[in-house]
């Protein structure tokens, strides 16, 4: 396996950890180390791992078999609830994972408007697709070009430059750029997508309104909006991102929260967009709705839908932010809090972050050799500062809070002491650290 692991994302050199079993909110690693669990996958286990009431549902209608390439109940009652819990959408098709969800969603934003180009805001991750790989993670801002005139830069080797070119790349938070790319380029714009938070960059929030004015000018133009609600989908609030900002895509993406770690996966829009489906599109999976992902989804979907499991959730968050925030006042660090209770990120910065670009400007060295110190600890957060902290409702029941607190204080002053004594502070994960010869721009 290159690197030791099945994704680059995982692979952290002499760091990798190699996992045994989760339970609840913890995993234990294979040498028998207990961890609080912070990453949940990169957010997928919303309820915990090892949910039985999950499992038990997956394990009952998996007995009646898996794959069938054709159409079950299961499939059918999943995306009535994705349908039911949004009040927007019309339809929905499942697949297996974000980035094929994401990819399927730009397709049909260009069958639907018969335009051939993408906006994608710089710092947001929306899958590995080649459409998707653009200005996503570069450590030198330099690379991503002009403020006012962003270049694509492609992530890594082997995307194809004229696949480049449709993905037009912006700034989160900056309508006048957004509305000067479409003066420019509007006319073969067929969409923008968009985490409604930056979730790649520690969870950074619109600024008010901002939602707002990018659907009037997407509807100006005559383009969709796409929100890629992949972490943030039933996550924030019952109906995601689009509920909790109060803006109406034209299609969505989900995976992750909605089938507690399982495979599952969708795509969705109004009955107009979708309406390309099943004839002008194309759109398949032998593996799309099967019974184990199809399950799991409704399982999940029916938990977040008729218990308090999100309430409890970002009750947990909060009082992690405020325990967090006493210990770094104490120390005199300047901070913020980024993102949303259930999803959250730490900088290390005096000023509140609006976009990628200003991750930059957080010390977010002092991050990396904090969240790396949490994990000799006991807890494990993602040791890269641009991944946010995901909550479980199973950290609700475990009572985590003060210890995450004191392992975060502890690996705190661990850090400060290190710098102090001139030790190098960084401790990023192998998958940022790209070489110049691997990554590469395209212009665009």
């Amino acid at each position: 396996m290159p690197g030791g692991t099945d994704s680059n994302f995982r692979a952290w050199g002499d760091d990798t950890v190699y996992v045994d079993r989760g339970q609840g909110g913890r995993v234990w690693d294979i040498d028998g180390n207990e961890y609080i669990d912070l990453r949940l996958g990169y957010g997928p286990v919303i309820l915990g791992h090892g949910d039985a009431r999950v499992d038990d549902h997956v394990n009952e209608r998996m007995r009646r078999g898996v794959s069938f390439s054709l159409t079950s109940e299961d499939e059918v009652e999943a995306m009535e609830l994705i349908k039911q819990m949004t009040g927007w959408v019309g339809k929905a098709r499942m697949t297996v994972s974000g980035t094929e969800a994401t990819m399927h969603a730009m397709r049909i934003a260009r069958g639907y408007t018969g335009r051939n180009k993408i906006v994608k805001f710089e710092g947001q991750y929306h899958g590995v697709h080649d459409y998707a790989l653009i200005s996503v993670t570069p450590n030198d801002m330099s690379e991503l070009g002009d403020e006012d005139n962003p270049v694509g830069l492609a992530w890594g080797r082997g995307i194809p430059e004229a696949v480049a070119r449709t993905v037009i790349p912006a700034r989160f938070n900056r309508v006048d750029v957004l509305r000067r790319i479409f003066e420019r380029e509007g006319n073969d714009i067929a969409a923008v997508i968009v985490e409604p938070i930056l979730g790649n960059a520690q969870a950074i929030l619109p600024r008010e309104g901002f939602h707002q004015e990018m659907r009037a000018l997407t509807r100006e133009f005559g383009a969709l909006l796409i929100f890629d609600e992949v972490k943030t989908g039933f996550r924030l609030a019952r109906g995601g991102a689009a509920e909790y900002f109060g803006v109406t895509p034209d299609l969505a993406t989900y995976a992750k929260a909605i089938g507690n770690g399982y495979p599952a996966a969708c795509f969705a829009g109004s009955d107009e967009v979708m309406s390309v489906l099943p004839d002008k599109v194309s759109h398949g999976g032998t593996y799309a709705g099967n019974r184990v992902a199809a399950a799991a989804a409704v399982a999940t979907l029916k938990i977040l839908r008729d218990t308090d499991a999100l309430a409890s959730i970002h009750q947990v968050g909060r009082a992690l932010q405020a325990g967090l925030a006493e210990v770094i006042s104490e120390r005199g660090l300047p901070y913020v809090f980024t993102g949303h209770p259930a999803m959250f990120g730490i900088m290390f910065t005096e000023q509140a972050p609006n976009e990628y670009r200003d991750w930059a400007n957080s010390d977010h060295d002092l991050y990396d050799a904090v969240a790396m110190g949490m994990h000799a600890r006991g807890a494990m957060p993602e040791p890269d500062s641009r991944e946010p902290w995901f909550i479980c409702e199973a950290h609700a029941r475990e009572d985590i809070v003060d210890r995450v607190v004191t392992i975060f204080a502890d690996s705190l002053d661990a850090a400060l002491e290190a710098r102090a004594k001139g030790a190098h502070a960084g401790a990023v994960s192998a998958q940022w650290n790209m070489d110049e010869t691997s990554a590469g721009a395209a212009t665009g």
